[in-house]
């Protein structure tokens, strides 16, 4: 086993999506200013963290409902901040962390799914009308039994901790730009009708892993039985309508395939952008262009060239508008309303 000290990049802002996920989110731009500083982080991993005795028993420690693991670091996280304290990640900290070489599962408490109880007992505590964004996402929190919380809604109103609407507006206020708690409106749906070869990118309905195709539209021959409908979403990923794959790019190379993969919402491998004017797909890491061949019916990447017509492509619905609002948005990430 090697166990040398080894540097580690500032990954980014701790944060999680509405599904309780653990995300990061880019610094912001006074963070990025020095890279020794500690910055300020909304939650932390959990596994990891140097508390004051003191303060952890103040706050209650951890809350003693929770069972085997699953809620705890955004439980603490949320109870630090809302109660008056400040959590920091210290690039220059140096800590360990040993993994199992084998998975040994935890023993169930008996209690059934613990995780939708622990994440319960976290929302209906601290998470006050946000709360009905994360059952949202997850339903089977909804019917969750979270037990007695009489010890940890004590532990609020004796600190007279501040809401969950402060935490979000204050400490959070970056997060609903990357994962909003509401998601906005698509830039464009329906078809994507490639000009040239007037057909349209189908799925097939297959799953991870495989490669786009062109079709007949269906909206122009009702045999076709192939899966067109996309969306554009917030994200600024093309995935099928009402499934969690993405069209991703993992080369940068002529006749890059394009693949779909589970959507992550973080940019990268699955970020495009359409450009209305000259009807051009662009992949914005590898700066290649959504192109097809109309004899075989492969669809893949290429360098952009604005005069081919087989880079230009139509989306059944734009909205403009939205896609201007998106570029807005940018400008106002890292910064307090």
């Amino acid at each position: 086993m090697n166990i040398e000290h080894r540097m580690k990049g500032r990954e980014g802002i701790s944060s999680f999506d509405w599904e309780f996920n653990y995300k990061r989110l880019p610094l912001t731009e006074d963070d990025l200013k020095s890279p020794t500083k500690p910055f300020k982080s909304p939650v932390m991993a959990g596994g990891y963290f140097a508390i004051s005795t003191k303060w952890f028993w103040e706050l209650g420690g951890y809350d003693e409902g929770l069972d085997i693991w699953g809620g705890e670091q955004y439980e603490l996280s949320f109870k630090i901040w809302q109660c008056h304290g400040q959590l920091v990640d210290a690039p220059c900290s140096r800590v360990g962390h040993i993994y199992r070489c084998k998975y040994i599962p935890f023993p169930n408490p008996g209690v059934g799914d613990f995780i939708s109880r622990n994440y319960r007992r976290v929302a209906e505590v601290w998470m006050d009308e946000y709360k009905k964004h994360l059952y949202k996402r997850r339903p089977a929190l909804e019917t969750a039994d979270e037990g007695d919380l009489t010890k940890q809604k004590a532990v609020r109103e004796r600190l007279k901790c501040k809401s969950f609407d402060w935490f979000m507006k204050e400490i959070a206020f970056d997060q609903e730009y990357f994962y909003p708690a509401i998601e906005p409106p698509d830039g464009a749906n329906g078809e994507l009708k490639n000009l040239a070869a007037k057909k349209c990118v189908d799925t097939g309905y297959e799953g991870t892993g495989s490669k786009l195709k062109l079709e007949k539209c269906k909206s122009e021959d009702s045999s076709v039985r192939g899966e067109q409908d996309f969306r554009f979403s917030f994200w600024e990923d093309i995935r099928p309508k009402g499934r969690n794959l993405c069209f991703d790019v993992a080369q940068n190379q002529p006749k890059a395939s394009i693949t779909l993969f589970a959507c992550h919402g973080m940019k990268g491998n699955q970020h495009f952008k359409y450009q209305p004017k000259n009807k051009q797909l662009i992949h914005v890491l590898t700066s290649l262009c959504l192109d097809c061949d109309s004899s075989t019916g492969e669809v893949f990447m290429n360098p952009c060239s604005p005069n081919s017509e087989s880079q230009k492509w139509e989306w059944g619905n734009l909205y403009e508008n939205i896609l201007t609002e998106w570029e807005l948005k940018k400008e106002k990430k890292g910064k307090k309303n």
